[in-house]
């Protein structure tokens, strides 16, 4: 399209129409006078550059581009010129292992590829070294290496932290817990989906990422994992994630989303309860968990069922006492749910317990009246809506008062919903119900993305022998029922097509009215017979009565809950990047994650910076100026917070190219 119109231009005016002309605004129309004399004066008093923007009115992107056109100045530049120029003197590109030797060095060791540190790997095998600590040198075009913009947040969302309060530390070895915890976090950033998967990259490459020679191998990964289970800690490891998460953001804790995901489970070895899979549309062998999501529906916790357990059943033992330690005594909160969880008896009780429900209304309802809806717009959560709303308060069939609020949508249909609130508006309860498809983008993006369904272990453990099961007898016996019960229907059909005296052809037969009718009265007698023998059998029975004790059997959750856990932080930490693009992203919410997942695997410059204390992560770009400029910016803000890389004394620091300007 560029060149069509560009051979139209020179078609019409010849070489001065390819000339582009300046577009837009001559002037600031923004950044003016008395805009530039506050922001600067903000500036000079230490403000940072995000406050600044908010406090004159401006956005961050357009304030650095001032500051890039040098029409303001930033008093921190003036002070960090030298060091930057000192810094670019002192670590040249001519000093960094470029990608040719890097690779030829890792292929020549003697232990095996990337293991160049001989020594300490001879001492942690040998049970001298507690744990390898990170060291880095210059290396040049590492790939992967974005991934390290995400570290701040995952260190924020408690990684390591969490992780060492729960495990303490590994046993003696080359590689110990934080690095493990960083190699699984990064493993679900950048959408390694399994440890075998760590194959198809060069473990020297990724072993930058962790400030060690090289990743862990496929076996060692499975073996320090293995380690982590055998303490059985990953319900608490999970727990003090939610504790922190929690106490970190109360504001998103006003609503709660719950709804449960079926992890399918493809083998044939082993005998699991049939779960309904949605994706599929049909009962397959699997294990439910339960995830809680918040009003952003970011995780803040899971629990995996018990073998068939409903959403009401896990709600009632599990989910809300849990929720309530987690919010406090006093705090009132919103659970939102599907249609699975419907009991106004529990409603009732959760009530008075002070928990608000808010779900779709179950049953078929009559429906009311167009002239009863009206449009009602407004702004909720940051965001602008409009629906069809219509409100009355019902009685459920236990005497309960609830608010019903029905939404009617442009081909005439009628959605119900109901909550025991009474403090939020309608247009409130309305969108916090619709928002309910977030926590079903979670599981979908999961899915796809982080492996949530991911099997990490083939291993089983005993499971509960007083589980109750449908008898397999008995259903065998209602199919011999269903059979018969059609068949004298049919028998019934056809004696009504006989005429007086005349004969109807049943199977290979021609029989009469009385023959016809012994037959019925046969078919009722092993209708009856049948009847009694499924009175007499118990709908259901332990599991242990039907399997041998060794068979009685479910899959292993420890090392299984550990591995989401982490993948829960990881997507935490990419969500809390994806809002900070919010400000510097146009269409941020349907491209944010696209752009981090290609900062992720961004290739960069790892400098450690020794005398300034720094570890420059330098990035080389993206595919397209637009989001080269992001990144820059991103660079920009997650700098200023950035922590110590764990176990150094050097702080992270990110530089993305500068883009020459546009002349336009």
């Amino acid at each position: 399209t560029t060149l069509f119109r560009a051979k139209q231009r020179f078609a019409k005016e010849g070489m001065k129409g390819l000339i582009e002309k300046r577009r837009g605004p001559k002037g600031p129309h923004r950044l003016t006078a008395d805009v530039r004399r506050q922001a600067q004066n903000l500036l000079d008093r230490g403000e940072t550059l995000s406050g600044t923007a908010a406090a004159v009115g401006m956005s961050s992107r357009g304030l650095r581009h001032a500051i890039d056109r040098r029409l303001l100045v930033r008093p921190q530049q003036e002070a960090t010129k030298g060091r930057t120029e000192e810094v670019t003197t002192t670590v040249s590109s001519d000093e960094l292992t470029r990608p040719q030797a890097r690779a030829a060095r890792d292929q020549q060791c003697e232990l095996g590829v990337a293991t160049t540190r001989e020594v300490e790997r001879t001492a942690a095998a040998v049970g001298k070294l507690d744990e390898a600590e990170p060291r880095f040198h210059g290396v040049e075009a590492v790939p992967n290496a974005g991934a390290l913009l995400a570290l701040p947040a995952l260190l924020d969302q408690g990684l390591l932290e969490v992780g060492t309060a729960v495990y303490g530390r590994l046993r003696d070895a080359y590689f110990g817990l934080n690095s493990i915890l960083l190699t699984l976090a990064l493993m679900a950033l950048l959408r390694i989906k399994t440890p075998e998967q760590l194959t198809e990259h060069a473990p020297g490459d990724l072993g930058v990422l962790l400030g060690l020679d090289r990743v862990p191998e496929v076996k060692t990964l499975r073996r320090k994992l293995r380690e982590l289970g055998e303490r059985g800690r990953a319900d608490l490891l999970k727990r003090q994630f939610a504790e922190r998460w929690a106490e970190a953001e109360p504001r998103e804790l006003a609503i709660l989303y719950v709804d449960g995901h079926v992890r399918p489970y493809h083998g044939r070895v082993h005998s699991l309860p049939r779960l309904h899979v949605q994706q599929r549309g049909r009962p397959m062998p699997g294990t439910k968990d339960f995830y809680v999501n918040d009003r952003r529906a970011d995780p803040l916790l899971f629990v995996t069922a018990e073998a068939t357990e409903s959403l009401l059943v896990t709600l009632d033992s599990v989910l809300l006492p849990e929720i309530r330690r987690l919010v406090g005594d006093r705090r009132r909160v919103t659970i939102a749910f599907d249609r699975e969880g419907w009991s106004p008896e529990h409603f009732a009780r959760w009530q008075s317990k002070g928990f608000d429900v808010l779900t779709y209304r179950k049953g078929e309802q009559t429906r009311w009246r167009k002239s009863s809806f009206a449009g009602v717009a407004g702004r909720v959560g940051g965001e602008q809506v409009e629906y069809n709303l219509a409100e009355r308060e019902v009685k459920l069939s236990n005497g309960l008062l609830v608010r019903e609020i029905r939404r009617l949508t442009d081909d005439g249909h009628q959605t119900a919903v109901v909550t025991t609130s009474r403090t939020l508006s309608t247009l409130a309860i309305a969108h916090r119900m619709f928002s309910r498809w977030r926590q079903e983008n979670f599981f979908r993006y999961m899915r796809h993305e982080f492996a949530l369904d991911h099997l990490c272990t083939n291993g089983v453990e005993p499971a509960d022998p007083e589980r109750l099961v449908p008898h397999p007898g008995r259903k065998e016996l209602e199919k011999q029922l269903k059979a018969g019960r059609a068949a004298r229907t049919k028998l019934v059909e056809r004696g009504f097509e006989v005429a007086p005296s005349a004969k109807v052809r049943i199977g290979k037969r021609w029989v009469g009215e009385e023959e016809l009718a012994e037959l019925i009265k046969a078919r009722d007698l092993e209708i009856e017979r049948l009847t009694g023998r499924i009175a007499r059998l118990p709908k259901r029975v332990p599991i242990g009565e039907l399997l041998q004790p060794e068979n009685v059997v479910r899959l292993e959750r420890e090392r299984k809950v550990i591995v989401d856990a982490i993948k829960l932080c990881a997507y935490r930490a990419e969500s809390a990047l994806a809002r900070l693009l919010g400000p510097l992203f146009p269409r941020h919410e349907e491209e944010a994650r696209k752009l981090l997942k290609s900062i992720f695997r961004a290739t960069a410059d790892v400098v450690p910076d020794q005398e300034n204390r720094r570890l420059i992560v330098r990035f080389h770009g993206l595919s397209n100026p637009r989001s080269t400029r992001t990144l820059a910016e991103l660079c920009e803000v997650v700098n200023e917070n950035a922590p110590n890389y764990p176990g150094t004394n050097l702080r992270l620091h990110f530089e993305a190219p500068r883009l020459q300007e546009s002349s336009r």
